[in-house]
């Protein structure tokens, strides 16, 4: 049988490092904007002071791949000489089976480059490889000086195999402000401002659908084809030795129908039709594609349930919901869950994340609360309405003054339509926000952290 000659090696390389001959990135990328994440993700690739391999992770089609090209960008205009980069992505045929370290090699003896080069190295669509990890650790402990970039969409299999060695970098779907940034879009105007709120929960966040109105015209053929069956049909059973795609698949539509309600294993397995073991591990492996995010029940008190038997599901991406069922309007059945989707998509990337909860008792519930891990006791909370009506109805925010009172809180927000403002209630101050506003304060917010 033939074999792959190193001649079709090296074809391959100068053609995906145009760099090389032309010094300067394709156009197409030249003209996408650059993601918040930006600053933060090649201060990383700088970083020389330890020896790690910058690892973006993070859904398909958010942008890492755009992301990895403007930082080649930015380092060719920083004087590093084109043949000292190289990139690749690994789910190119001709890479099957291919080593790291014989990529690396071939790539040294191409521009006679030494151990010491000063060489930056991107592996795109990592999780291609079989046991990339450990393959991986050991280029960065046998080329000390070479700074290795690599792209994911799972997460890691085991944090052990590239402790010390690897530094993590999430990177979200578009936030509400990116999105906001990326249009051009005024957001002071609430009116105008909901008007693109409901047209992110349809489309936006994808910078691809943002940008081409082929796509936006046929979102739900583009995310469900391109995105959700790809992690469903390829990914997820690929790595994880899944037999019955099927029945990821009905799990799945069943929990995005679902987003922002609280949930049981068994109402999943009768509504699924999967078993209750089954699905504990499909919610997992459904976690590691950055496809959702389990949020945790506590109490009245803010104690955590030692056996959780409630929880709930959200999508990391509202759009995935508009793909699969259609998209929604202003007076969709679905807008209040999926504006709860949306505002806690904002803090997908947050080291925060899995500090915050939603706390349920017999008589009432609050959507999003924040725990302080130490001490285990609430920071703020926040109740999601995409409604005007709780601001002239106290009687709407009952749970929410009970939740504030019995854990000594003395403020709370409140998200509404249109409304801005602050009132007393029972001694509470109470803010009053719309989600809209609300959802692009925690981008920008993300934007100033960066």
């Amino acid at each position: 049988m033939l074999s792959i000659s190193q001649t079709e090696i090296l074809n391959r390389f100068y053609f995906d490092n145009p760099w090389w001959k032309t010094s300067e990135i394709e156009k197409r990328y030249q003209n996408y904007p650059k993601r918040f994440y930006f600053d933060s993700f090649y201060g990383l690739i700088k970083e020389s002071s330890i020896n790690r391999a910058v690892v973006l992770m993070g859904p398909r089609r958010v942008g890492k791949t755009v992301m990895v090209y403007h930082a080649v960008e930015k380092l060719l205009s920083e004087g590093i000489s084109p043949t000292n980069i190289l990139y690749l992505s690994i789910d190119t045929p001709i890479y099957t089976d291919l080593a790291l370290e014989k990529i690396v090699n071939i790539f040294q003896a191409e521009f006679e480059h030494d151990r010491d080069a000063k060489l930056f190295i991107i592996f795109d669509e990592i999780q291609y490889l079989s046991e990339w990890e450990v393959h991986l650790k050991s280029l960065v402990d046998s080329y000390p000086s070479y700074k290795y970039i690599a792209t994911g969409s799972l997460k890691l299999k085991s944090r052990e195999s590239g402790a010390g060695r690897f530094t993590d970098f999430l990177l979200p779907p578009l936030t509400f402000a990116e999105y906001i940034y990326f249009i051009s879009a005024d957001a002071k105007d609430i009116n105008k401002l909901n008007s693109e709120f409901i047209n992110y929960l349809n489309y936006g966040g994808y910078p691809e659908a943002v940008f081409s109105s082929l796509i936006r015209d046929d979102s739900s053929r583009y995310i469900k084809s391109d995105i959700i069956d790809k992690v469903l049909l390829r990914d997820l059973p690929s790595l994880y030795g899944i037999s019955d795609v099927q029945e990821l698949n009905k799990l799945f539509t069943t929990i995005a129908y679902n987003t922002g309600n609280e949930i049981t294993l068994e109402s999943l397995a009768k509504s699924s039709g999967v078993s209750k073991n089954t699905i504990k591990k499909y919610i997992e492996y459904l976690e590691a594609a950055f496809l959702i995010k389990v949020v945790n029940r506590i109490d009245l008190t803010s104690r955590r349930f030692k056996r959780a038997t409630s929880f709930k599901v959200y999508l990391t991406n509202p759009s995935i919901r508009a793909a699969l069922f259609g998209p929604i309007s202003a007076d969709h059945e679905a807008m209040g869950s999926l504006t709860e989707t949306a505002i806690f998509s904002q803090w997908f990337d947050s080291q925060n994340i899995d500090n915050l909860h939603y706390a349920r008792w017999k008589s009432g519930e609050v959507d999003i609360v924040c725990l302080d891990i130490a001490e285990q006791k609430p920071v703020w909370c926040v109740e999601v309405k995409w409604s005007d009506l709780p601001y002239s109805d106290s009687r709407k925010l009952k749970s929410l003054i009970e939740y504030t009172k019995k854990n000594n809180l003395n403020n709370a927000l409140v998200t509404t339509k249109t409304i801005s403002d602050e009132r007393i209630i029972d001694d509470v101050t109470v803010k009053f926000k719309p989600s809209a506003v609300y959802t692009y304060e925690l981008g920008k917010l993300k934007q100033t952290n960066q």
